[in-house]
């Protein structure tokens, strides 16, 4: 019985895909009383009309005219497309090389850009900056556009190279910067700043990383699988980042603990970051008064590099290039600036409480004695002044004129928590933040699974 209901719905199968071409009206009436019956409860076939053999057959011929082949040949000749494609200028840039680099094989192009004041002195031996090229689909140059920040009022400069009828042509434009935000997030495996690489961070954005959570977390010691996510702004040039700025919001899940930080302004204040709670992540101290760098010597006894004897080790040293700026860690007023025997040029910055800190070895002194300066201003640069092997910052922490060790300054609360009246502003901007974090930590767990 049931393989007899199946070969009649097989055929009544056939005969609705055949005869819906001809009888559509019949067909969709016929259709629709066979689910009536099926939604009944029953099984059954009605006849659904004549049958598909007698049905006839209808042909219908039309001539078609293919279009001419010489206008095809003739739009596809006519036809063009251009090529986009974008670097960054390095030191060691002829023109050919960025050129080439850009994928334009353009020999006067080339030449344009060696001859040309503006566009060589835009150009060549500029590091960083960045440029755009447009080119024809046979890879010659059509227009090239270079961008890069000024020292000074904030904008941005733009070098425009054209193609015009008669060859070349070159204009220098001044422009204004459009901020925006961009929020990322990364996973830990070896370091936090190999890490920020990978995730196309920004250094300047890895190290307020690094001071935010240096209450918190120890950069220096993160595990494998740590995870971070992070909010902050940037400044565009005709739809391409040319620098960033602060880090607006931040999160941080280190050894198995979330700790997140954003920033809020409260009026007539200084801005700063604080937790969702409203605790100011405020220290009065940084972690490290340089940024980038790895210790080379702890606070600890150490046979002494010169004087070849046993002896403790009064500060911390940080390895670092020569020229390296060296910011002070906390508020204070310059107690000392000039060269001391061993120490070499050294600046000392009083602070509160009886506490101070010492900068040693520098090759440059940038402030004086009596000045104020407030935490993370430069002060000076790494060097290799009075008893030192080689370049690097010797850094100490006095409290009441007794060496402390250094590692421990982070620790000290240096903020106060959100005034009342800030707190509904304040709980608007922790709301937004924790869904745009929540989203970039989604990101980083798939990519990780």
């Amino acid at each position: 019985m049931i393989n007899g209901i199946l070969a009649a719905e097989e055929l009544l199968a056939s005969r609705v895909a055949y005869t819906f071409r001809t009888y559509p009206k019949q067909i969709t009436t016929a259709i629709g009383a066979l689910l009536l019956f099926a939604g009944g409860g029953a099984f059954a076939v009605a006849s659904l009309g004549p049958d598909a053999a007698d049905l006839p057959v209808k042909q219908v011929l039309e001539a078609v005219s293919p279009l001419p082949v010489a206008a095809q040949t003739d739009a596809l000749d006519a036809f063009g497309f251009t090529l986009f494609r974008s670097d960054l200028t390095r030191s060691s840039d002829t023109a050919e090389a960025l050129l080439k680099r850009l994928g334009i094989a353009d020999a006067g192009a080339a030449a344009f850009v060696r001859t040309n004041a503006e566009a060589r002195a835009a150009l060549l031996s500029r590091p960083g900056r960045t440029v755009t090229a447009e080119a024809s689909h046979e890879n010659q140059l059509q227009k090239l556009s270079a961008r890069w920040i000024p020292d000074g009022d904030g904008g941005f400069k733009r070098l425009v190279i054209v193609k015009t009828p008669t060859g070349f042509a070159a204009r220098s434009e001044t422009d204004t910067l459009t901020p925006g935000t961009r929020l990322a997030s990364g996973v830990v495996r070896t370091s936090l700043f190999a890490a920020t690489d990978e995730a196309r961070i920004p250094d300047g954005v890895a190290s307020q990383l690094a001071d935010i959570f240096s209450g918190d977390v120890d950069v220096r010691q993160l595990r494998k699988g740590d995870r971070f996510a992070v909010v902050y702004e940037t400044f565009e040039a005709d739809g391409q980042s040319l620098r960033s700025g602060r880090v607006l919001s931040a999160e941080f899940e280190s050894n198995g603990k979330l700790h997140q930080a954003l920033w809020f302004q409260e009026p007539g204040q200084k801005g700063a970051y604080y937790r969702p709670t409203g605790d100011s992540l405020r220290k009065a101290y940084l972690s490290s008064p340089v940024e980038f760098s790895r210790i080379s010597s702890g606070f600890a006894m150490r046979l002494h590099p010169i004087l070849n004897s046993w002896r403790q080790h009064n500060g911390i040293d940080f390895a670092a290039p020569t020229g390296t700026a060296v910011r002070a860690v906390g508020d204070g007023v310059v107690e000392f600036a000039g060269t001391q025997s061993g120490y070499g040029n050294i600046v000392i910055v009083k602070h509160r409480n009886n506490q101070s800190t010492a900068y040693a070895h520098l090759s440059r002194i940038d402030v004086k004695v009596g000045q104020a300066v407030t935490q993370s201003q430069f002060i000076g640069a790494v060097g290799s002044t009075g008893w030192a092997t080689g370049p690097h910052l010797h850094f100490e922490f006095r409290v009441n004129g007794e060496y402390t060790d250094p590692s421990t300054i982070a620790q000290q609360d240096g903020g106060a928590p959100i005034a009342a009246a800030s707190r509904p502003a304040f709980e608007r901007i922790a709301k937004a933040t924790r869904t745009e974090l929540a989203a970039a930590f989604s990101v980083v767990q798939a990519s990780a699974d």
